[in-house]
C-alpha cells in the first residue's frame, strides 16, 4: 500500500501528538483561566512549551498514540451500534420481551461484526467447518433457539391468560 504524505513519520511521530497535546491544554487553559481571564498568547506558550516537551520522549507518544486509536475504533463501534439502534427502535415504542430480543440481536451483531472486521472470525469459521461434528453443531444450535423462542411465546401467552 502506498504511504501518504500524512502518513509520514515526521508527522506521525511529532506533528500529530504535538498539535494533540497543544490544542487540547490550550483548550483546558482557556476554560479553567489558570493564568487569568484573557491571557490567550500566555496559555498558547505555555501548551506550546510543553507539547514540545510532550513529542521529545518517545514512550508518552506512543501511549497517546495508541490511545488515539483506540479511540477512534471505539467512536466508530459505538456509532455502528446507535445507527443499528436506531434502525432497530428508533420512533417505535417497543416494550418487553421484543425490546430485550432486539437488544441482544443487536449486541451480537455488533460483536461478530468487530470480530469479523479485526479478523478474527475466520479461525474459528474454519476450525468449525473442519471438524466431523460441525453440521451436527449447528443443526442442534438452530433447534434449540426455536425451542427456545417457541417455550417463551408459551410461557408469555400462558402468563397474559392467567392475568386475565
Amino acid at each position: 500500500m502506498a504511504e501518504t504524505i500524512l502518513q509520514h513519520w515526521l508527522f506521525t511521530r511529532f506533528a500529530f501528538p504535538f498539535l494533540l497535546v497543544f490544542f487540547i491544554l490550550f483548550a483546558v487553559l482557556e476554560k479553567t483561566n489558570l493564568f487569568g481571564k484573557d491571557k490567550k498568547q500566555l496559555n498558547a506558550l505555555v501548551s506550546f512549551v510543553i507539547g514540545l516537551i510532550f513529542v521529545t520522549f518517545a514512550h508518552p507518544v506512543d501511549v497517546v498514540s495508541n490511545l488515539v486509536l483506540f479511540l477512534t475504533v471505539a467512536l466508530v463501534i459505538v456509532f455502528i451500534t446507535l445507527l443499528i439502534w436506531g434502525f432497530l427502535l428508533g420512533e417505535v415504542k417497543i416494550e418487553g420481551a421484543l425490546k430485550s430480543g432486539l437488544i441482544g440481536v443487536l449486541i451480537i451483531s455488533v460483536t461478530l461484526a468487530v470480530l469479523w472486521a479485526v479478523g478474527s472470525i475466520d479461525p474459528v469459521i474454519t476450525w468449525f467447518q473442519n471438524q466431523n461434528w460441525g453440521g451436527a453443531f449447528w443443526t442442534n444450535v438452530f433447534f434449540i433457539v426455536m425451542i427456545s423462542i417457541a417455550i417463551s411465546f408459551i410461557l408469555k401467552g400462558t402468563s397474559a391468560s392467567k392475568s386475565e
